[in-house]
């Protein structure tokens, strides 16, 4: 029996074998979960499909998280094959590219900062809403994804560490909100990992390089690192866990200066 044998999960934003939600979708299947995919876009659907299809799932919905009303036909649908919802992953982020290449100030806009916060951060709330009737008297669990740019400036980052900042408090607020239901909500800020994702912030090979260069562990996470943190925090071995953002990122975030920095300086 694995740690989420019997349980049904959502999982929003799988993308490509190579996204951090794939390493979820992996490590829970490992553990006995019955997965359910959703996807943006006809261009996608025949991708997350065949995924989908090795984890045995043949529950795949469409799903623009922008749209109240896909979001609701989701759950509608969903609700037609399951009987509840044990546990709900968020694994979405977008910014317009211009966002995220230049001097903050200089970048960002007004558009650009609305739908930045629209999909990375309010579309976690808007999928909490929907769900929350299939999440009743099964102690559930929501999980999202972001990063450390919400704490700390990186370059390029720009209005995504805004939106990624929104999308940490609110799994707070969420936690406050659903708590007296037994639901839990937490959110797991992994390390730079080669995504289709993060191909869109300029000079990411540079940022992977100096993560794994800084980071106490002296290397990046994986996304099947991040997929194993996924699936103890929505296991019942987590059960006492929410309200927290966790850190899967080799301990980079502890880290003001590598030994290796502080002699370059010296050497300087």
């Amino acid at each position: 029996m694995g740690l989420l044998a019997g349980k049904k999960v959502l999982i929003v934003g799988v993308a490509s074998k190579l996204s951090i939600a794939s390493g979820i979708a992996e490590a829970f299947h490992q553990q006995g979960a019955e997965l359910a995919f959703t996807y943006q876009g006809e261009k996608l659907k025949g991708r997350v499909e065949k995924m989908a299809a090795q984890w045995g799932s043949s529950i795949v919905l469409p799903c623009d998280v922008s749209s109240d009303d896909e979001i609701a036909q989701v759950f509608e649908s969903l609700g037609a094959e399951w009987d509840g919802l044990d546990i709900l992953v968020h694994s979405v982020g977008f910014a317009p590219a211009h966002e995220l290449d230049g001097d903050y100030l200089a970048a960002t806009t007004r558009e650009g900062f609305a739908i930045a916060h629209d999909i990375s951060a309010y579309s976690f709330v808007a999928l909490a809403k929907a769900a929350r009737p299939m999440l009743q008297g099964r102690n559930g669990s929501l999980l999202t994804l972001t990063y450390h740019g919400s704490q700390q400036t990186l370059p390029n980052y720009n209005v995504m560490g805004l939106a990624k900042a929104s999308l940490e408090a609110s799994v707070r607020y969420l936690a406050g909100s659903l708590g007296p239901e037994g639901i839990r909500v937490n959110a797991i800020s992994a390390g730079p990992i080669r995504t289709l994702a993060a191909s869109g912030i300029k000079s990411f090979r540079k940022m992977l390089k100096r993560n794994a260069e800084r980071a106490p562990l002296k290397r990046n996470v994986t996304i099947h690192e991040v997929g194993n943190s996924a699936m103890f925090l929505c296991s019942d071995l987590a059960s006492g866990i929410t309200a927290q953002t966790i850190y899967v990122d080799a301990g980079f975030n502890s880290c003001a200066m590598s030994l290796e920095e502080m002699e370059d300086q010296v050497d300087n």
